[in-house]
C-alpha cells in the first residue's frame, strides 16, 4: 500500500484542488477527490485476450490453394456466408517429406446478431461442426455456450463472463470436468495485472498462471508464467500511423523448447500486408487488397525452409 499513499500524497501536493502542505494548516484530500484522480483506472481486455495485438498482427489465417468466401446480409440481424476453399491435407512421410492430398471443402455459415445476443453456426462438407451463443444478461455479466464437433472428437464450453469498471473475471465449464477461472485488474493506466487456473478431472491435471500486460498509446507487451512450464512473453509497437513491429517468444521448460518469430504489420488506405518469420525458418506473407465496396483479394504465402514445404494461397471474398 506504500505506493497508494506515496500517489495520494504527490498527487496532493501538486493538484490545485487540494491546499498547499505546511506547518500550519493541513487538509487532506476528499475521498470524491481520490476516487477520480487515482482509482478512475481503465477496463482491461479479457483475459483470454491477453495477446489479441500479436494475433492480429502475427497469426494470420494462411491457406492454400483457393479460397472464394461469400457474405450476404438478408436483414440487420440476419447473415449469410458461404465458403469454398481448394486446398490439400498433409500427410507425413519418409525422410522429412511431407505428401499433400487435395482435400476440397465447403462451409455454410449462418449469424444472428442482436442487442443482447449473438448467435453463430458453421457446417462443413467434412463433417466438422461449431456454434457459439453469447447472450448478455446485464452491462456486467454475460454467458456464452461454445461447442464444436469433428470426427472422434467433440467439445463443449459455457463461459460466464463479469465486466466491472476496471477488472474482467470469467468462469469456464467444460466436458472432460474441466472447470477454469481467470481474472484481470488494472493496476495504473498502462500496467494489468491477473491469473488463472484450471483442473481437468478427466486427466486428474491442473494448473495456475499469472499474467502481465503493458498497454499505452503505441507499445503492447505481456508476460505468462504457468505451472504446466510455458512461459509466454510477446510486444507490439507503433513506429508510424501506418506501420506496426511484432515479436513473441515462448519457451516450454518442460520439453525444454523454445518458439521465438518477429513480424511486421503495414495497414494502408485500403490494403494490409502482414508478413514473419520464425526461429525454424519459416517465412511467411499474407496480403489483403480491399478492390472496391465488397470485394477483397487476399494472397497468402508460407515457406518452411527446414521441411522443405511451402504453401501459396489466392482468394476472394464478396460482400462485408
Amino acid at each position: 500500500m506504500n505506493w497508494f499513499f506515496q500517489q495520494a500524497r504527490c498527487a496532493a501536493h501538486n493538484s490545485r484542488d487540494v491546499p498547499s502542505l505546511n506547518r500550519d494548516s493541513f487538509s487532506p484530500p476528499s475521498p470524491s477527490w481520490l476516487a477520480s484522480n487515482l482509482l478512475d483506472l481503465p477496463l482491461p481486455v479479457k483475459y483470454e485476450e491477453l495477446q489479441r495485438e500479436i494475433m492480429m498482427s502475427l497469426k494470420a489465417d494462411h491457406f492454400e490453394g483457393g479460397r472464394f468466401d461469400f457474405n450476404k446480409q438478408l436483414n440487420q440481424n440476419f447473415f449469410l456466408s458461404h465458403s469454398l476453399c481448394l486446398g490439400s491435407i498433409e500427410v507425413p512421410a519418409q525422410g522429412n517429406q511431407i505428401i499433400k492430398i487435395p482435400n476440397p471443402t465447403y462451409e455454410f455459415g449462418a449469424n444472428v446478431v442482436d442487442t443482447k445476443f449473438m448467435l453463430v453456426g458453421r457446417v462443413l462438407t467434412d463433417g466438422r461442426m461449431s456454434g457459439r451463443l453469447k447472450y448478455d444478461l446485464t452491462n456486467a455479466l454475460s454467458t456464452k455456450l461454445q461447442t464444436s464437433k469433428e470426427p472422434g472428437f467433440s467439445q463443449v464450453m459455457v463461459d460466464l463472463d463479469f465486466k466491472g469498471t476496471d477488472t474482467q473475471a470469467q468462469i469456464k465449464l467444460g466436458n472432460g470436468q474441466f472447470y477454469g477461472i481467470n481474472y484481470l485488474q488494472s493496476v495504473t493506466n498502462t500496467l494489468s495485472l491477473g491469473g488463472e487456473g484450471f483442473w481437468l478431472g478427466g486427466q486428474k491435471k491442473s494448473g495456475v498462471g499469472f499474467a502481465a500486460r503493458y498497454a499505452d498509446d503505441k507499445t503492447v507487451a505481456t508476460g505468462q508464467v504457468a505451472t504446466t512450464g510455458l512461459v509466454s512473453l510477446t510486444y507490439t509497437t507503433k513506429v508510424s500511423e501506418k506501420a506496426m513491429l511484432a515479436s513473441d517468444f515462448m519457451w516450454n521448460c518442460n520439453a525444454r523448447q523454445a518458439q521465438a518469430s518477429v513480424g511486421y504489420d503495414y495497414i494502408l488506405r485500403q490494403s494490409r500486408l502482414r508478413g514473419r518469420i520464425d526461429n525454424s525458418g519459416t517465412v511467411s506473407a499474407f496480403f489483403e487488397e480491399r478492390l472496391n465496396a465488397g470485394f477483397t483479394l487476399c494472397l497468402s504465402a508460407e515457406i518452411d525452409h527446414a521441411n522443405k514445404n511451402h504453401k501459396f494461397g489466392f482468394g476472394m471474398t464478396v460482400g462485408e
